[in-house]
């Protein structure tokens, strides 16, 4: 199961490493069974750990340019960083990415043989406009996207679950991951208010591989109490 960790605008360079020292030792201390990443915000990328990878929240395509405010590859190389978050609903629909530049940026950073999570996620107009509905908004997020890419991991984020304190039902994760196996083989995450008190649950799912965690990832123990609901660890 992947466990992965979106700090978003939260942390800074001090404290996401004294996060990751925290975290590194717990997971040191106990064979578990998962794949653990953490997203920390531009300012705080660091190299990954032996238990940790470290990604990017987002990037631009290309190594580097004229492009004001934003990251690129050779700066993601200096950490060693070669994961990134893509499509993230946020970036859609707060910083109007377009799935024309978010397929652009897909094909790049595949190119380049990073690994990608790549987002997708409908509003909650859509979702109350039953499933079918639902499943077509969905579809239409994966235009110009390799599904066969070796490195995509593809995490299904309700953007009416992110950061509410509403987590979809079992019953509509159950059906919209079904959904997205349909035509995806690679693994497949829940994100939207994900948290110790449900994780067990969501984590039971069939076609649920593992979980994008925002808020409750954000201190180490809370994001451990989630692995432990999940799994006991081995000392």
């Amino acid at each position: 199961m992947i466990f992965a960790a979106n700090f978003k605008m939260h942390h800074t360079r001090a404290s996401t490493a004294e996060y990751l020292d925290r975290l590194e030792s717990i997971l040191e201390a106990a064979e578990y069974p998962f794949k653990v990443m953490v997203f920390p915000p531009a300012t705080a990328l660091q190299p990954s750990r032996d238990w940790i990878t470290v990604g990017a929240q987002n990037a631009y395509p290309a190594e580097s340019g004229a492009y004001t405010g934003e990251i690129g590859l050779s700066q993601l190389a200096e950490f060693g960083i070669d994961t990134v978050l893509v499509g993230h609903s946020e970036r859609r629909n707060i910083l109007g990415e377009s799935q024309e530049f978010i397929a652009e940026k897909f094909g790049y950073f595949a190119d380049k043989g990073l690994q990608i999570i790549y987002c997708v996620g409908e509003p909650l107009e859509v979702r109350e406009s039953g499933f079918e509905a639902v499943a077509e908004y969905l579809w239409e997020q994966f235009d110009g996207i390799d599904l066969d890419y070796e490195r995509l991991i593809v995490a299904y984020e309700p953007v009416w679950a992110i950061g509410t304190g509403r987590a979809a039902s079992v019953e509509e994760i159950a059906a919209t991951h079904a959904e997205l196996r349909r035509r995806i083989r690679r693994p497949l995450l829940y994100g939207g208010s994900v948290k110790p008190s449900n994780i067990a649950q969501i984590g039971a799912i069939a076609d649920v591989d593992g979980v994008l965690v925002g808020s409750a990832s954000l201190d180490p123990e809370s994001f451990h109490a989630m692995m432990i609901a999940v799994a006991p660890p081995q000392v």
